[in-house]
């Protein structure tokens, strides 16, 4: 039905990929440097990724109108020119009108120029479709890694330090547990919400294996249907 429904490279099938199919924090596995380094808040979960799309999208738009006028020879170097443009930009944005949030960001703003889920999208996807295509599909992969990192965010701040956006939320009684504001804590988090979503795909997809091939779920022991993994 997901072919029926979601066109090749039409809007809502860019922001599908981006936030869900291929999320580049829980799926594609892309990103970890600021994934782990900042995502000891909500606030600066939200802030990088939200940040990290503006830059994706305006990058892919930029991208996609100069497709054709970039020599195959310095297509990297370009790419890496237009994505830096738009950092610094938003890098004197965010020091203008949240310096609190820059601060807080610190390096990884700058290194949003290498961020290898910019550059990803740079090279398989604006550096070959036109710009509407190409504008979705930042928006949707820019959402999705802000949706990665305030996940992991809340769960760490919430559990890490009792808050969450800087509110008290956990009784006054509840000891935090230090390890998961520390960096150990960043991967073990990471690794608990991958296992979590790899399972739910997993037990979708044979549902969906299931009503594919007509199978039923009685009667396995007979079941000569080799699509739902029966027995011949």
């Amino acid at each position: 039905m997901e072919h029926k429904i979601l066109q090749k490279n039409s809007p809502l099938e860019r922001l599908y990929n981006g936030i869900i199919k291929e999320n580049p924090t829980f799926v594609m596995m892309i990103g970890m440097c600021p994934t782990l380094a900042v995502t000891t808040s909500v606030i600066n979960g939200i802030g990088m990724g939200l940040t990290t799309a503006v830059i994706l999208t305006a990058s892919n738009v930029m991208i996609a109108a100069l497709r054709k006028c970039i020599p195959d020879g310095v297509r990297m170097p370009a790419y890496i020119g237009i994505v830096a443009s738009f950092v610094t930009i938003v890098q004197f944005l965010l020091k203008a009108y949240l310096p609190d949030l820059n601060s807080s960001l610190g390096i990884y703003i700058p290194l949003i120029v290498v961020n290898c889920i910019i550059l990803g999208r740079a090279e398989a996807f604006a550096g070959k479709n036109k710009v509407i295509p190409s504008l979705f599909d930042g928006i949707g992969m820019g959402l999705g890694f802000t949706l990665g990192l305030t996940c992991i965010a809340a769960f760490r701040e919430l559990f890490g330090a009792g808050t969450l956006l800087g509110f008290q939320i956990m009784p006054a009684a509840y000891e935090p547990v230090n390890i998961l504001i520390m960096a150990p804590g960043a991967f073990f988090v990471l690794a608990m919400l991958v296992a979590l979503q790899n399972r739910i795909r997993s037990k979708s997809g044979k549902n969906t294996a299931g009503k594919e091939s007509g199978c039923d779920k009685t009667g396995c022991a007979g079941c000569g249907n080799s699509a739902c993994g029966g027995k011949m």
